[in-house]
């Protein structure tokens, strides 16, 4: 095994010198990559559609190819679905991935090409491990294996064409992962791919307690749900009674500082690293390439060219559009993307923010729409997880999960204000001096929000319920949206998913 890990190593390294050729010519390889796709799609239904045999320049993008948003783009996707192919894309396209971004009832169906599996999601794969061994050379990680925590497939989808498969997109790049990557993971395809989540688990605590397990893969939430299970089964303290070559947990989907401090607690070693990754359905974007940061460094050439709109314009009828080179840093866009899978200037629902741009860094600040702004108050899942992350540390409290939705004016309510929903795993010494600090630091990081808490004139106190936990875990039953990268909405603008979650406080 040594031997296997010093090849790997040496071979993933190479890559570096690819990584940093974008990163010192980050304008030149955007444009080679928009050139590419257009030039690649201009046969397909939609290029012929937007003149892409006759665009020569940014301009002529921007102006001719409108943007946008799944319910825009659906009709060319359930085309492709039914079996007609050069669509949106000239290769032809047999898997979607189901996205899971939302838990409301309806799902998305997002093309996966041959081009996206091995350009864009194996290259950020391989990508990450090689950031990572550059940064801790002395790892030992392909000694042992990877436990993928991820979703599942519905192999047949009966709406649609007998070659039409979907799943999560974890669970697609699982199925169609090279044999040398499958021998490196665990657990088995099988289990992997099973479908009825609490059996899955229970599955993959059984097969996984036999492997030397030495990094972890997939959504913090449901990650930290395995965990407990295989302590639970082994009767041990901590994990790394379980796996003691355990160096590192690749993760991403949602913000991870509320649950760094239940990980060390599970995983209990200086030497144990986090590394995020910024993977949707949609496409591999970012990783972590630094130590010391919570940046994560723009993937610029996984055959996706990204175009940005400012927030303030994004409810608006033609918004500005922006390409890389316009951004500033600090600013809050929502994310545009044309993509080698055929997916033309389309909204994914993130924002980010950018760190630097040179390089291009960024952070993820939330979703286009999880956000509260009934009163002025523009609070974004940035915001919110940065303030609880604050009060936990502050207070001696463990999350597992929280959302917020608004109370608006009414007969019964003269003021508006917050109503949170926590699910806690320790929960904290005094409630009420959670609440304060956790109003306070929600201040503190929104001066819009402070700006409404004045003096109570806007928005009161919070209100907040303090549960055990399970109660999300029994909501996303309830939808069917166990498992995989099905998450809590952190933020919602209306009251619809915190009076279905209520009702199993």
């Amino acid at each position: 095994m040594e031997l296997i890990n010093t090849f790997m190593t040496w071979i993933l390294k190479n890559r570096i010198g690819q990584i940093e050729k974008f990163k010192n010519n980050p304008l030149e390889t955007q444009r080679e990559i928009l050139f590419k796709l257009i030039h690649t799609a201009k046969h397909t239904e939609f290029g012929k559609k937007y003149n892409f045999g006759k665009i020569s320049a940014y301009e002529d993008f921007n102006a001719w190819v409108p943007v946008h948003d799944y319910e825009a783009i659906k009709p060319y996707i359930e085309q492709t679905m039914k079996g007609q192919q050069n669509v949106l894309w000239p290769t032809p396209i047999h898997w979607f991935s189901k996205s899971s971004g939302t838990t409301s009832s309806r799902s998305k169906f997002i093309p996966v090409s041959p081009e996206s599996l091995e350009d864009c999601h194996f290259k950020g794969g391989k990508d990450m491990l090689s950031l990572y061994i550059n940064n801790y050379p002395e790892t030992k990680l392909f000694t042992g294996k990877s436990l993928t925590i991820g979703g599942s497939l519905q192999t047949n989808n009966l709406d649609f064409n007998e070659n039409s498969f979907s799943g999560d997109i974890s669970a697609v790049i699982t199925r169609n992962l090279p044999v040398w990557a499958q021998m490196a993971r665990t657990p088995s395809l099988e289990v992997a791919l099973m479908s009825e989540w609490e059996a899955k688990m229970e599955k993959m605590v059984e097969e996984t307690l036999k492997e030397n397990v030495t990094s972890l893969t997939g959504v913090p939430t449901w990650t930290l749900v395995l965990l407990k299970k295989v302590l639970e089964k082994t009767n041990s303290k901590n994990i790394l009674e379980v796996w003691p070559n355990l160096e590192v947990f690749f993760h991403g989907a949602v913000a991870f500082g509320p649950y760094k401090s239940i990980f060390e607690s599970l995983i209990p070693s200086p030497n144990m690293h986090y590394m995020e990754t910024y993977n949707a359905s949609e496409g591999f974007f970012g990783i972590k390439d630094q130590k010391d940061s919570d940046e994560l460094l723009l993937m610029l050439d996984y055959g996706i060219f990204y175009e940005f709109i400012p927030m303030e314009e994004i409810e608006s009828e033609h918004p500005e559009i922006i390409p890389l080179d316009k951004v500033k840093k600090d600013k809050n866009y929502a994310l545009l993307i044309s993509t080698n899978a055929g997916l033309w200037r389309y909204k994914i629902g993130d924002t980010v923010k950018f760190t630097s741009i040179d390089p291009y860094r960024i952070k993820i600040s939330g979703r286009t729409k999880h956000f509260i702004n009934a009163f002025g108050e523009e609070l974004i899942v940035e915001n919110a997880e940065k303030a609880m992350e604050i009060t936990c540390n502050a207070t001696g409290a463990t999350i597992s999960n929280f959302t917020a939705a608004p109370v608006y004016f009414d007969s019964n309510h003269q003021q508006g204000t917050h109503e949170w929903i926590i699910e806690f795993v320790k929960f904290p010494n005094n409630k009420d001096e959670f609440l304060q600090r956790l109003d306070q630091e929600l201040r503190n990081v929104n001066s819009d929000y402070d700006a409404k808490r004045y003096k109570d004139m806007v928005l009161k106190l919070p209100v907040l319920h303090f549960a055990s936990e399970g109660l999300f875990t029994k909501w996303l039953k309830s939808k069917g949206r166990l498992g995989g990268q099905n998450k809590v909405p952190r933020l919602s603008n209306n009251r619809e998913y915190i009076e279905e979650i209520l009702k199993f406080v």
